[in-house]
């Protein structure tokens, strides 16, 4: 685990949940959405074994709507893999990603306008009062705790490569042209090595947890991001987030997730609410996407719980 994260009172006898929404937005200059995002979480009722929360985010490369493809298909097969396996969280991910990374291969293989597709993805498992991280491109994770933001998520690309070894300064990297070359993504080689973490971080009551895709990261500054998630709840916020995004020109897709850990209120706890004990598994993945043909041009995509 490479972030840093300040310290909180952790009461590991709290049972705690994440409350959150995420959204999607084309942008103003792209004309399909290539982003893809998933937020699933376990029935509060105990009648299957609780997998906690999982959400991610897929930026697609490669154009000609191959991009959404990868993306599509890579989110669809970590959401399964993750909600079906027994095997413990860490091992789960991995798995999950190796997967979805050969599935975005085989797919292109058999579809010559897909070569070259590939996508980032982001995700974090939330179960047991721990976050787990699973990571490949410049997607990002971030924690809030207090009013310290943290990055939790590594980026992969080869202005961050640089600046890890000391070649590049941090300055010198937001100004370089090369800030969009993705060094380990979904897809672009059989053999991959996604960053997952092998321990869960403790979480703490109050704590947000922000996916997000470059559309945000790359135009919105921390502390700007940072004081939206202290103000508002996850469904205003992912609003927020995105109009910022857009007033700072929207040139990408702009994928947002927001999830609030809390412990969760005495009747939900005693599983009399009924309407949270019914709900299993929502996503946002179009299952339009992986028809052969489709059109998955849609400008705004939301889900929450």
């Amino acid at each position: 685990m490479t972030a840093r994260v300040a310290n909180a009172r952790v009461d590991a006898t709290l049972a705690l949940r994440a409350r959150g929404a995420m959204l999607t937005h084309v942008g103003r200059v792209r004309s399909s959405n290539e982003d893809s995002v998933v937020f699933v979480s376990s029935p509060e009722d105990g009648r299957l074994e609780d997998r906690g929360t999982l959400a991610l985010v897929a930026d697609g490369m490669g154009g000609h709507a191959a991009g959404e493809v990868a993306s599509a298909l890579a989110a669809e097969v970590v959401r399964r893999i993750y909600c079906s396996s027994s095997l413990p969280v860490p091992e789960t991910l991995r798995t999950a990603f190796e997967a979805a990374n050969a599935a975005v291969i085989q797919h292109a293989d058999a579809h010559p306008e897909c070569r070259g597709m590939g996508t980032t993805c982001t995700a974090v498992a939330m179960v047991g009062g721990k976050l787990y991280l699973a990571h490949a491109g410049d997607s990002r994770a971030y924690l809030l705790r207090g009013e310290i933001l943290t990055q939790l998520s590594e980026d992969h690309s080869l202005n961050a490569q640089l600046v890890r070894e000391g070649v590049m300064t941090q300055e010198e990297a937001e100004t370089s042209p090369n800030g969009n070359v993705i060094v380990k993504a979904l897809g672009s080689r059989a053999e991959l090595d996604p960053a997952v973490w092998s321990e869960g971080l403790p979480l703490a009551d109050g704590d947000r947890v922000l996916l997000c895709s470059d559309g945000l990261s790359n135009l919105v500054p921390d502390r700007e991001i940072a004081g939206v998630l202290q103000r508002l709840p996850p469904t205003d916020a992912c609003d927020a987030l995105v109009e910022r995004a857009l007033a700072a020109g929207g040139y990408d897709n702009i994928s947002v997730g927001v999830f609030a850990i809390e412990v969760p209120t005495a009747p939900d706890r005693a599983g009399s609410d009924r309407s949270s004990a019914a709900r299993t598994t929502r996503r946002i993945v179009p299952q339009e996407i992986l028809a052969e043909g489709s059109d998955a041009r849609g400008a705004t995509r939301r889900i929450k719980l």
